[in-house]
C-alpha cells in the first residue's frame, strides 16, 4: 500500500491511497453533523486529482444545500436529491472505476467517461433512457445499472460496444422490447442479468457468441419462446434463470453429453412449459451429478468479479429469498408452476449434489422415485399440488439435511415413514393426501400397516449426528447451504415466523412424543 493521502474539505473527510504513480483510490467519510453530501465533496476533490486515475467509493448521499458555484461537477436541489450531468458524459477522462451504488441519486443516468472500466449506479433513482453516448466507451468491463427507475428500449449497442465487457446487470428498471441480436464473436461476457423488466420476443440467437457466459438470467420479464435449448452449448454456463416469463412447448432430450454439463442453478417455474420431464436431459448435468475433490475445493468460493458478485433469487417456502452471493456449491432446479406431467425421472436420483428440487404445481403423476432418497445434499424438496400417488418411500428418511419438505396436495397414500428429519415436518407437508396417517397427522394408522421407520437412526435419538436446527438458523451447521440462507433470512428479517415455527414444532413433537411414551409405561 502505497502513501495515504488525508483531505479534509468543510466536515467532510476525503482520504485516498497512492496505489501506484497515477493511480489514487478515494474514499469519501461523511462527518456525522455535515449536512451536505459527501458525494458532493468527492466529486469537488476528483477536480483536485484531475491528472491522476481515480477511484471513487463508500458514498452516502443526503443532500440539503446547493453548490451552484460546482454546477460543471453536478447539480442538486434542496429537496429533490442530487443529479449527475444528465446523459452527458462524466468531465473526469481518467476516471475508471465509479462505485455510486445505493445512495440516492436521481436524474439521467451520465455516460461513463471514455477510460471508465467498472460502472457501478445500482440502488438509486436514476431515469430515463441508457445513454447513447454509452456505445462510444470501448473500455467497460462491468456496467452495472440495476435496481433503479430507467425505462426505454436498451440500446442496440450494448453487446457490442466494448469487447472487454464481463458483467451487464440491467435488472429490475423497466425496460421494454426485445434484447438486441448484437453479441459478436469473441466477446468476454461472464454474467448478463436482464431480471425483472418488461422485456418482451424471444431468447437471441446471438448469445452463442457468448462462449464464456456463466449467469443468463431473464427471469420476471414478459419473453415469449421455446426453451433455448441450443444454450446446451455455452459450455461455461452455470446458472440458467427464466422463472416468470410465458415460455412454452417441451424440454427435450440431449444426445450430446456436455449440453448444460456445467448447469447448477435452473429455474424455468412460472411459465407454460408442458409435456413430460426428459431423463436425459438431466443425465447431462454433471456438475448437479458429480461429488468430487473438485467441489471440496470449491466450498469457499462464489460467483462474481471482484468488483462485482452474482446474487440469485428463489423460492423457498413459497418466499421470495435472495442470495445476495451464490456459492459454486450451490444446485438447484425449480420448474414449478408449469403444465409437466407423467412420472419423475428415476435418474434424478443421480443429481447427487442437489440442494434444491421443486417440481411443484404441475400435472406429475406416479409414485414418488425412491432413488430421490439418493440426494443425501438435499435440503428443500417441494412435489406439492401434483396428482402423485402410493406411498411415501422410506429411503426420504435418509436426507438427514432435509430442512423443508411439502408434499401436499397430491394423492399419496399410507403411513408417514418415521425417522430423522421426518421428526421435524408439520402436518402442512402431508395436507390433501386423504390416504395417508401417521404422525403428525392426526389420522391413525391401522395395525397392518406397518410403520416405515429407518433403520440409520432412531427417531428420538439424542445423538449429534441429526439436523440441529438452532445451529443451521444462524447459518453454521457444516456450511450447508440452506443454513446459510435461514441464516440471512433471519438475520435480516429479525424473527421469520416460519422458520421459529419450524423450531417451535420441532421442541412441541418431541415433548408430545416423550409423554406418550411416559403413558405407555404406565399402563
Amino acid at each position: 500500500m502505497g502513501k495515504r493521502v488525508m483531505e479534509s474539505i468543510s466536515e467532510c473527510l476525503i482520504q485516498c491511497t497512492r496505489e501506484q504513480k497515477n493511480i489514487v483510490t478515494c474514499t469519501a467519510v461523511k462527518a456525522a453533523m455535515s449536512s451536505i453530501s459527501s458525494f458532493v465533496y468527492v466529486l469537488l476533490f476528483l477536480e483536485l486529482l484531475a491528472g491522476s486515475t481515480c477511484v471513487v467509493h463508500g458514498l452516502q448521499s443526503h443532500p440539503r444545500n446547493t453548490l451552484k458555484d460546482y454546477a460543471s461537477a453536478a447539480e442538486f436541489e434542496a429537496s429533490d436529491g442530487p443529479k449527475l450531468l444528465g446523459n452527458k458524459k462524466l468531465p473526469w477522462k481518467n476516471l475508471e472505476y465509479l462505485d455510486l451504488r445505493s445512495n440516492l441519486l436521481q436524474g439521467p443516468v451520465p455516460a461513463p467517461s471514455s477510460n471508465m472500466r467498472v460502472f457501478l449506479i445500482s440502488n438509486n433513482k436514476f431515469i430515463g433512457e441508457i445513454p447513447r453516448l454509452i456505445c462510444n466507451t470501448s473500455t467497460i468491463e462491468i456496467l452495472d445499472l440495476s435496481n433503479n427507475s430507467l425505462s426505454g428500449t436498451i440500446p442496440e449497442c450494448i453487446g457490442n460496444f466494448s469487447k472487454s465487457l464481463r458483467v451487464l446487470d440491467l435488472r429490475k428498471n423497466r425496460f421494454h422490447g426485445t434484447i438486441p441480436e448484437t453479441f459478436p464473436k469473441g466477446n468476454n461476457l461472464t454474467t448478463l442479468n436482464f431480471n425483472g423488466n418488461e422485456l418482451v420476443g424471444s431468447v437471441p440467437r446471438s448469445l452463442l457468441n457468448c462462449a464464456n457466459l456463466q449467469v443468463l438470467d431473464l427471469g420476471n420479464n414478459k419473453m415469449k419462446d421455446t426453451f433455448p435449448h441450443w444454450l446446451g452449448t455455452l459450455r461455461e454456463l452455470q446458472v440458467l434463470i427464466l422463472r416468470s416469463n410465458k415460455f412454452y412447448g417441451h424440454l427435450r432430450d440431449y444426445e450430446a453429453d456436455y449440453y448444460f454439463s456445467k448447469l447448477r442453478i435452473l429455474d424455468l417455474s412460472n411459465n407454460n412449459f408442458t409435456g413430460s420431464l426428459p431423463a436425459m436431459f438431466f443425465k447431462n448435468m454433471k456438475a448437479m451429478t458429480d461429488i468430487g475433490e473438485a467441489a471440496d475445493e470449491n466450498k469457499s468460493k462464489y460467483m462474481g468479479e471482484t468488483y462485482y458478485e452474482d446474487s440469485v433469487t428463489l423460492i423457498i417456502k413459497r418466499q421470495e429469498v435472495k442470495l445476495m452471493k451464490i456459492l459454486t456449491i450451490f444446485t438447484t432446479i425449480d420448474l414449478s408452476k408449469n403444465s409437466f406431467h407423467g412420472e419423475i425421472p428415476e435418474l434424478m436420483g443421480k443429481l447427487h449434489s442437489l440442494r434444491l428440487l421443486n417440481l411443484s404445481q404441475n400435472i406429475l403423476s406416479g409414485n414418488i422415485p425412491s432413488s430421490l432418497g439418493d440426494l443425501t445434499d438435499l435440503e428443500s424438496l417441494d412435489l406439492s399440488s401434483n396428482v402423485l400417488d402410493g406411498v411415501i418411500p422410506r429411503e426420504l428418511t435418509r436426507l438427514t439435511f432435509l430442512a423443508v419438505l411439502n408434499l401436499s396436495r397430491n394423492k399419496l397414500e399410507g403411513r408417514i415413514p418415521e425417522g430423522n428429519q421426518f421428526a421435524t415436518f408439520s402436518s402442512d407437508s402431508y395436507g390433501g393426501n386423504l390416504g395417508l396417517c401417521g404422525f403428525p397427522l392426526s389420522k391413525n394408522c391401522s395395525n397392518d400397516e406397518p410403520p416405515q421407520s429407518s433403520s440409520v437412526l432412531e427417531d428420538d435419538s439424542e445423538s449429534e449426528i441429526g439436523f440441529g436446527w438452532k445451529v443451521v438458523l444462524m447459518g453454521y451447521v457444516c456450511g450447508t447451504v440452506f443454513g446459510m440462507i435461514l441464516g440471512y433470512i433471519l438475520l435480516s428479517t429479525g424473527n421469520p415466523q416460519w422458520i421459529m415455527g419450524i423450531v417451535d414444532g420441532k421442541n412441541h413433537r418431541k415433548v408430545r412424543r416423550q409423554n406418550k411414551k411416559l403413558e405407555g409405561r404406565r399402563n
